[in-house]
């Protein structure tokens, strides 16, 4: 294939990343996009980006198998899952791999990630009593009453470059096991993994066209949501963009839930163990360099003292953060994403100088030995942050981590509650009545206590409140079954052939 992207011309010969379509790669239009290595900005391939056509190609091939794929008893289907779990098992260290190389996430994230991901599978393989309806006898005299749980057609999932394997496996799992067939739109930063994970499912045994991969950007999006074909659509992004989603595409007829951004705080109490909370703050804060929708970005301490030994044990800690490659051993965080992603995150830094907060550690100067040319920033520490300030209000999506200092309990709560995102938080605290008292109250859809990343297991839902989420249902686990399924009640009577014609009856039927 031909690129024609110019910052190619000087490159060694690279793989090109194509579409996957009804159970092979599909090569597409002739436009790409470089897809990095952001440890040392190199060029790892490029990605093939889907057009309206390669769109229409993949619904088609989802529409074709939709018909074949439903009728197919739930146990088996559930045997698919169960044989890609085993597969995605044997591949977890070479995705992990790939993660790493396009993301710049440490390998051990990256494993992690992988492992999230098996386990909405596990869950995905319960689908014969997750679709177990409901029966009713007699409902009425001689009247039998049951729920079906039926799925929708073919459904799509737009996901986000944070998280190339976990989040998509948020979605396609439950939604094939529930008898769809899937289109899914990963990011075009890091697409590989996307593919890795096609080509697994249709080694466990999925019929082509079940399940297909689209890359591209804005165009294959919109795209998606015009297409009258596609039922519903699953999204996980920024909020500018989930309610531009969940708006076009309910719109246009469709289920849309859409997952957006966050500002998620933990509340440090002043009888909380400090260097219990400081440890957590430090993975939840730059664990993935930043870039997670639940990471920790503000730290609300309650109390001068309690905000000063938070501080004391932060700057401590940070002095030992190695940072390198994602794929080296011993590293704890590694690049940004994109360079430009890079320089938006100093640019917030730039910024919270410029408003008056105080900036204790300093990353922006951060140079890895060998690796000059990578999208690397070093964590950063901000003190006596408002919520006035940019840093605060807005998500910065990197290793950037503000202290706010409080007088109270109920100014930290105050002060989360007023944020335009609810997506996650957190108590640090000793005390269990402070506890149920925050977790009862705070207006947030995810809380920890003790735990700095509340992300729920598999057999529970992900999703925020407020400008967090867009839409009624939150993602996988019990909501997505109801997602990806519509419920159908059906009531029925067999008269007997021995008696006489019914009477007519005018009034609503009723069981007197």
């Amino acid at each position: 294939m031909k690129n024609t992207n110019p910052e190619l011309e000087s490159q060694a010969q690279v793989d090109t990343v194509g579409h996957f379509i009804n159970g092979k790669i599909v090569s597409g239009s002739e436009d790409t996009q470089v897809v990095y290595n952001p440890a040392d900005g190199s060029v790892l391939r490029v990605v093939t980006m889907g057009t309206d056509q390669t769109v229409k190609m993949a619904v088609e091939a989802a529409e074709a198998a939709f018909p074949a794929w439903r009728e197919i008893p739930p146990g088996k289907r559930s045997r698919v899952m169960f044989r890609f779990k085993s597969l995605l098992e044997e591949n977890s260290e070479r995705l992990a791999r790939i993660i790493s190389e396009e993301h710049g996430k440490v390998l051990d994230d990256a494993m992690g990630e992988v492992q999230r991901g098996i386990e909405n599978v596990e869950y995905a393989c319960g689908a014969p009593e997750l679709l177990k309806g409901q029966y009713s006898k007699n409902a009425g005299p001689a009247i039998d009453s049951w729920v079906e749980f039926q799925p929708l057609g073919v459904v799509a999932g737009i996901t986000p470059f944070n998280f190339p394997a976990m989040v998509p496996m948020w979605m396609f799992p439950i939604a094939l096991a529930c008898g769809n067939t899937f289109v899914l739109k990963p990011s075009e930063r890091d697409p590989s993994a996307s593919i890795v994970l096609a080509e697994l499912l249709t080694e466990a045994g999925l019929p082509q066209g079940v399940f297909n991969v689209v890359n591209g950007g804005k165009e294959a999006v919109d795209a998606l949501l015009n297409d009258t074909r596609v039922e519903a659509i699953s999204f996980v992004g920024s909020t500018p963009i989930a309610e531009y989603i969940y708006q076009t595409g309910t719109a246009n007829g469709k289920r849309v839930q859409a997952l957006g951004g966050a500002k998620n705080h933990a509340v440090v109490m002043p009888d909380a163990n400090t260097e219990t909370a400081v440890n957590a703050l430090m993975g939840a804060a730059f664990g993935s360099a930043g870039e997670r929708c639940m990471a920790i970005s503000v730290a609300v301490a309650v109390g001068e003292d309690t905000a000063d030994k938070l501080i004391l044990g932060l700057k401590k800690r940070l002095g030992t953060l190695k940072v390198g490659s994602g794929c080296s051993q011993n590293v704890d965080m590694g690049p940004l994403v994109t360079r430009e992603h890079k320089a938006k995150v100093a640019g917030y830094v730039d910024r919270g100088v410029e408003e008056g907060a105080s900036l204790v550690v300093d990353g922006r100067d951060i140079e890895v030995e060998g690796l000059e040319s990578g999208f690397f920033l070093g964590a950063c520490l901000f003190d006596h942050v408002n919520s006035k300030m940019s840093i605060y209000t807005d998500e910065i999506f990197g290793p950037v981590l503000c202290v706010v200092r409080v007088k109270t309990l109920q100014d930290a709560m105050e002060l989360i509650d007023d944020h335009e995102y609810g997506n996650g938080t957190c108590i640090f605290t000793r005390d269990g009545e402070v506890a149920r008292y925050f977790t009862d109250h705070i207006k947030v859809g995810m809380v920890g206590v003790n735990v700095a990343l509340p992300v729920p297991v598999a057999s529970h839902s992900f999703g925020g409140w407020k400008r967090s989420l867009f839409g009624d249902l939150a993602a996988y686990g019990p909501d997505g079954v109801r997602f990806y399924t519509r419920r159908k009640t059906i009531t029925q009577r067999w008269p007997s052939s021995a008696g006489d014609g019914e009477d007519i009856r005018f009034a609503f039927p009723s069981n007197n």
